[in-house]
């Protein structure tokens, strides 16, 4: 679903040093942008682009920058001292994210050598302060990474931020269909659908049921048949729905959900939904297994009409594609109070994405209770272990706020025959009474975006390039501070919002 986004590298200087020393300027930005575009670990394509040192230059490059759609944003370094003033022209047109990389070209000092030419040529430590300052002046948020461009640490950093910033670019454009409205009565999978749109970008519709079974009735059997052999060879499938089985139409009708549901999908450009079980008329079964599968291919999807998660889980998974992908729609479902260890166990009904999975996951039936459909066809498997993070997407009323909980998933200690749904069992950092505490305390819903390849950092530079909150709960959180800072939060967002 993803194309490779592009990072601009884009370097400041001035005249003042003459054009000899602007010639080694753009020699050394251009070295230094072609070391890491080849760094496979760097997840963007990272384009050179020729040096800045005028205000109209400057201005140039970011709108140009803002007006492309494969930029996901820019890296930006002071080789020399750069006059902060040049900038202001550009920052206050640019629409894209920012990496102040705060380097030099040369990893040492020359003792021996050193002399004024060297010192003009090689100042990054005061043009990048100057640099900085306007930035804060101007309150534009950035990441700022230092260190030398060389190095593995700074190498990481600017590959989480390049994860991030495609994973904001996608958001920018990301369309997500409804089929239905949501649960009813339910408030956390509400929300505020035109000021979504203003602060992420993501546009959100409904399509009524009727439409999607209207392309689900046009797949052709052939299509189901190979679809139904696909299953047959890449999950353990249970021996009623193999074909010959007793309950292989079932299989059938997921095939034929799930080619008619990627062809809606993929005719409409969208890059996420959400559906609910109370809104399910003219589908057979609940889209158990094609929610699933489509999920393992990027997808986001939202359980209960909830959109907003259905967008956060496809943001996750673009920012975690890099790693391997392994993101998932979750649910906190029931705890396990042992004194010697509570932990949490996470599920849903049917919809939980196979790239957690620690093995080959059993494509299963079984009745599924609500909804009042036929049994459901779905993958039942146990999560991979290690860290990972649970993130939230609320509506408050006056804002958004995102709530990041950094957890460990675990070994389920026993067997569990009579759940015939995938799960993850997880201790939730600090403790689980002070996570569960600090969530409800930050208004966090039962739905999360679950993920193995995105860290709390990450969400947290997400939340900043939307300009939202971030509330972050993990080995160092304690009630009494945490409370604390969500009363400034909420006075110092509610001011940004005025």
């Amino acid at each position: 679903m993803n194309t490779t986004p592009e990072i601009w590298f884009l370097t400041g200087s001035q005249h003042l040093y003459g054009p000899a020393a602007l010639k080694q300027v753009a020699a050394n930005a251009e070295v230094i942008a072609t070391a890491l575009d080849a760094d496979a670990s760097i997840p963007a394509k990272i384009v050179f682009k020729p040096i800045v040192t005028t205000p109209d230059e400057i201005r140039a490059a970011c709108i140009e920058a803002s007006a492309s759609s494969s930029c996901a944003g820019l890296i930006t370094w002071m080789h020399t001292f750069s006059p902060a003033k040049m900038w202001i022209g550009g920052l206050s047109r640019l629409t894209k994210p920012i990496c102040h990389l705060h380097t030099q070209f040369n990893r040492d000092i020359p003792w021996g050598e050193i002399d004024m030419n060297f010192m003009n040529l090689n100042q990054s430590a005061h043009g990048g302060r100057e640099y900085g300052h306007m930035l804060t002046r101007m309150r534009i948020s950035r990441r700022v990474i230092v260190g030398h461009w060389e190095d593995k640490k700074v190498r990481a950093q600017l590959a989480d931020w390049a994860a991030v910033a495609a994973g904001w670019a996608a958001m920018q454009s990301l369309k997500v269909v409804r089929f239905g409205d949501n649960m009813r009565q339910v408030s956390v999978t509400e929300g505020d659908k035109v000021e979504a749109e203003q602060v992420f970008g993501i546009s959100v519709n409904t399509h009524g049921v009727g439409d999607l079974v209207a392309v689900v009735n046009e797949a052709f059997d052939k299509d189901v048949d190979a679809l139904c052999a696909e299953y047959a060879d890449t999950y353990e499938l249970v021996p009623e729905l193999a074909k010959g089985g007793d309950r292989h139409d079932s299989l059938r009708e997921a095939a034929r959900i799930e080619l008619g549901l990627r062809r809606f999908l993929e005719d409409g450009g969208y890059g996420a939904y959400a559906d609910t079980f109370e809104d399910l008329h003219g589908l057979v079964q609940l889209p158990g297994l094609p929610t699933q599968r489509l999920m393992a291919d990027g997808y986001g999807f939202g359980a209960e009409g909830d959109w907003k998660h259905a967008a956060l889980v496809h943001v996750i998974k673009v920012m975690g594609a890099a790693k391997g992908g392994g993101a998932s729609f979750m649910e906190d479902y029931t705890y396990h109070f042992d004194p010697a260890g509570a932990r949490c166990l996470g599920s849903h009904m049917l919809e939980i994405c196979p790239t957690i999975a620690d093995a080959k996951p059993r494509c299963e039936i079984h009745p599924l209770g609500i909804g009042g459909k036929a049994d459901p066809v779905r993958l039942v498997f146990n999560a991979s272990t290690g860290p990972a993070i649970n993130v939230s997407l609320v509506d408050l009323g006056n804002r958004f706020r995102m709530i990041v909980n950094a957890v460990e998933s675990v070994k389920i200690p026993q067997p569990m025959p009579k759940l015939p749904v995938a799960r993850v069992l997880w201790d939730a950092k600090p403790d689980l009474a002070t996570a569960a505490e600090a969530w409800i305390q930050a208004g966090g819903a039962h739905h999360t975006a679950f993920s193995f390849d995105v860290d709390v950092e990450q969400v947290e530079m997400l939340a900043e390039m939307a300009g939202v909150e971030c509330v972050v709960i993990d080995e160092s959180t304690a009630m009494r501070s945490f409370k604390q800072d969500l009363r400034v939060g909420e006075v110092y967002y509610g001011i940004r919002g005025l």
